[in-house]
């Protein structure tokens, strides 16, 4: 099947994939610096898809932080600094302020408010991301009870990012017992706050929300010559990716087999963690991956190994539009891998797979270079085509044409040939670049006798008078005196210097007497034989 693939797009949203989708469709989307695999090919746009082989896990990590009352006024204006000064300037001027109130020092009723202020601003300032998010968000990057919630900024949820860390100090000092729940789900904490015990079954956050399961992208390579990317060209891609197991069809489980209850979990798809203090923590259990079920042992697809997905190779056909450049991508979407759907997928959600990116490499030519969508040709002219003009062929992208060459053309001149370059990518009605031609004239690094006297006439003929001068024009012209006194003085009377030095080089004087001794002779052998 040949995939159709329009031009660059710019980077948007990518809505949900639908498995059964009539085609598949190609978008290319632009290089950008990346890390590991995707510092050469991978780039997706952002995507409210599930996440892939973990469908049930949260997203994100969670954070629940405790820290010094909330902030009345604004830290620099307590600290008498700007949001430019640096690290050094905000401690000196903490230090100042702190020794100025410091309540052992300092008896007035308002220094022990003053200084509580320096510090909680101290705090804030002197932690980047605290200081980046006041900075950025202001008071609201704060919670109610002054703790800081860098995720308040986005959403106003004061739970909905960061890590774990900082738990220690809620509760009454956990001890390091509450290391290790990097994993927790929140929404079930809160929820079992208000209904005294951890809520069962596998709820989700809306019983109207689908679940989608979307495989991982594959990444390939493909090569081709810079007039397949002029004109565009037919690729076979040949790829393994994972399919569906036809053995099992996706299930994971072997003819007969059914899954059995999580006995982690007994079935709830979560585990309950109690910590001091009377506080109940809910996490997704990791032995079913939050379904509540799992596959028996010796239960398991011996072609997926319980998986729900196994490698196939393939060959997909990808068509490549003209005008790409070197080091584009070219997304195929759902033609990745299917998601595995065995032990730790709920059976009941929607899979889509994921997309190819084809990573294209443009080899160089020898005779072309490319800016854009314009193509640059340097073409080499004798001096004597550069001097007098002329026409001289130029090799295109569509085959060899004549251009004409101006009188007195020099190197770095350029002409353009509109319409005789690279296919320009998103143009609806097939526009070209141009051919841009720069002349190169070749210098003659030696020269015969011959060239150079008549090089040297024309320096002469030109006023040149720099030129430097090798061959005895003075002698040539004594000769050329001579022989305008000698027999041929009537066809020569006339002619010049230049001519006369002409003939001389050319021998043309020597013929011309051979051809009227001729005439001569067969003139007497008429008249003798009359």
């Amino acid at each position: 099947m040949s995939l159709a693939a329009p031009g660059l797009l710019p980077k948007a949203a990518t809505p949900l994939r639908i498995l059964a989708a009539s085609r598949p469709t190609c978008q290319f989307y632009p290089e950008r610096p990346q890390s590991n695999l995707q510092s050469r090919g991978l780039y997706t746009a952002p995507s409210t898809r599930s996440a892939r082989h973990a469908p049930r896990q949260p997203s994100q990590a969670r954070t629940f932080h405790a820290t010094a009352p909330s902030l009345a006024k604004d830290p620099y204006a307590t600290l008498g600094v700007n949001k430019s000064s640096s690290t050094g300037e905000i401690k000196k001027a903490y230090y100042g302020l702190a020794k100025k109130y410091h309540p052992d020092t300092n008896k007035d009723a308002g220094a022990k408010e003053k200084f509580a202020e320096a510090q909680a601003a101290y705090e804030t300032l002197s932690d980047p991301k605290k200081k980046e998010a006041y900075d950025t968000y202001g008071s609201a990057a704060f919670d109610q009870n002054g703790g800081f919630n860098p995720g308040a900024g986005a959403g106003g949820n004061p739970f909905a990012g960061g890590g774990f860390g900082g738990f220690g100090g809620f509760g009454g000092g956990a001890g390091g017992g509450a290391q290790g729940f990097g994993d927790i789900n929140f929404e079930d904490l809160f929820s079992a706050f208000g209904g005294g015990g951890a809520r069962r079954g596998r709820g989700r956050a809306s019983p109207f929300q689908e679940e989608i399961l979307v495989g991982e992208n594959i990444e390939v390579q493909t090569n081709i010559s810079f007039l397949d990317a002029a004109k565009g060209v037919t690729k076979d891609i040949s790829i393994t990716p994972l399919v569906k197991c036809k053995t099992c069809e996706g299930n994971g489980l072997k003819k007969g087999q059914s899954r059995s209850t999580c006995k982690s979990c007994d079935g709830t798809g979560q585990r309950v963690h109690f910590m001091q203090g009377g506080f109940q923590m809910a996490s997704t259990c990791g032995a079913c991956g939050g379904q509540g079920q799992t596959i028996p042992k010796g239960g398991a697809c011996g072609g997926c190994k319980g998986e729900g997905a196994v490698r196939e190779k393939r060959t997909v056909t990808v068509d490549i539009p003209g005008g790409v450049e070197d080091g584009m991508r070219l997304r195929v979407s759902q033609e990745g891998d299917f998601p595995p759907t065995g032990q730790a997928a709920n059976p009941k959600a929607r899979t889509a797979n994921g997309d190819l990116y084809v990573f294209i490499r443009v080899a160089p030519d020898p005779k072309f270079s490319r800016n854009g969508s314009d193509v640059l040709y340097t073409a080499s002219i004798p001096l004597t085509t550069a001097i007098l003009g002329g026409e001289i062929p130029i090799p295109t992208l569509d085959g060899e044409v004549k251009v004409k060459v101006a009188t007195g053309t020099a190197t770095g001149d350029r002409i353009t040939l509109s319409g005789m370059g690279m296919k320009k990518l998103n143009s609806r009605r097939g526009v070209n670049g141009d051919l841009k031609v720069e002349y190169k004239v070749q210098m003659p690094k030696y020269l015969s006798v011959n060239q150079r006297t008549i090089v040297e006439m024309l320096a002469d003929e030109m006023g040149d008078k720099n030129a430097k001068r090798v061959m005895n024009l003075g002698k040539m012209a004594d000769d050329a005196k001579k022989d305008a006194t000698t027999s041929e003085e009537d066809s020569h009377k006339n002619e010049g210097f230049l001519k006369s030095a002409w003939h001389k080089l050319t021998h043309q004087h020597e013929k011309q007497k051979d051809e009227a001794n001729k005439q001569e002779e067969e003139d007497k052998k008429k008249s003798g034989s009359s």
